[in-house]
């Protein structure tokens, strides 16, 4: 389905509630990445009810352990639109049979977009209609891509507002998990620091904390391409893969297992929690920027 202001043009596919296209209108380019399969088939995934790997594929849950796979299974199932107006719509996925398999809890995950001016307001809301308490993360994927033919990330910097530096850990490769005691640091020049390939030889940067509330994809110029604010994520990810022409901006509820973690799901970091009759809420916006310095 499509959504469209004055300034953005939005598609969505009800398989995995998946934003396929972010069309700035005003400056005439293609904001979100088309899946070409070369480097990423997937445009802006929902991870759900895990985001990243569990600890050897499995994660336990009331002395059980379940199969998992990487970023849950709410990416590859098929969602129901429930509500559809010219500048919002709004898809839900409901537990099943299928999904007790590898997770046992009843929900129901709606996700709903919202055109707002220049921006795309994107809403989560887990539900438990079930009788035990819940568990789970969940997190964003979208993939920016670089809006000129032929441009690669040392055309572009990142920005984050109010920041001269950040912290961050790795995936250990080897291990296929997070590895939180070697701890680097991104130190940022005017809020800024440069995207390189290097970056990314290690997967994703991952910022735990609750250190990133808002960040920029700019042009080496400064101009600001896309934007994302997510106040009240604990964690958040940065991530491309090897001379992709994209940069992922991951805004997460709770994150990928840390090398070793075996215990109950009710053990992990920042993992949600919701009652039984309680709902889960959460949001974060994608901004379309002002390219035009000479406006700013």
């Amino acid at each position: 389905m499509q959504m469209e202001n004055r300034r953005l043009c939005v598609e969505i596919s009800e398989m995995g509630a998946e934003v396929t296209r972010i069309y700035d209108k005003k400056y005439g380019t293609e904001m979100l990445w088309e899946a070409d399969p070369t480097y990423w088939k997937r445009h802006s995934p929902i991870l759900f009810p895990n985001v990243g790997k569990t600890w050897h594929n499995t994660v336990l849950i009331n002395g059980t352990q379940y199969p998992t796979s990487q970023h849950g299974f709410a990416r590859d199932n098929a969602f129901q639109c429930i509500r559809q107006k010219a500048d919002q719509a709004s898809f839900l996925l409901s537990s099943s049979e299928e999904t007790k398999e590898v997770y046992p809890f009843e929900f129901e995950l709606i996700v709903t977009y919202t055109l707002e001016s220049d921006a795309l307001v994107v809403d989560w809301e887990v539900r438990n209609p079930g009788d035990e308490e819940m568990y789970f993360t969940i997190g964003g994927h979208p993939a920016f891509r670089f809006a000129g033919a032929g441009e690669k990330k040392t055309d572009y910097k990142l920005r984050f507002p109010g920041k001269d530096s950040l912290e961050y850990i790795l995936v250990d490769m080897d291990e296929a998990a997070a590895d939180p005691s070697k701890v680097y640091k991104l130190e940022l020049e005017n809020e800024c620091c440069p995207v390189t390939e290097e970056m990314f030889a290690n997967d994703a940067l991952i910022f735990d904390g609750g250190q990133i509330s808002e960040v920029w994809l700019c042009r080496k110029d400064g101009a600001p391409y896309v934007g994302m604010r997510c106040d009240g994520f604990p964690n958040f990810g940065i991530w491309s893969v090897k001379d992709a022409p994209f940069v992922c901006l991951e805004p997460w509820m709770g994150r990928c297992d840390d090398i070793g973690f075996d215990r109950e799901l009710s053990e992990k970091p920042d993992v949600n929690k919701v009652a039984p009759g309680d709902t889960f809420r959460q949001r974060y916006t994608i901004m379309a920027g002002n390219q035009d310095l000479s406006l700013m």
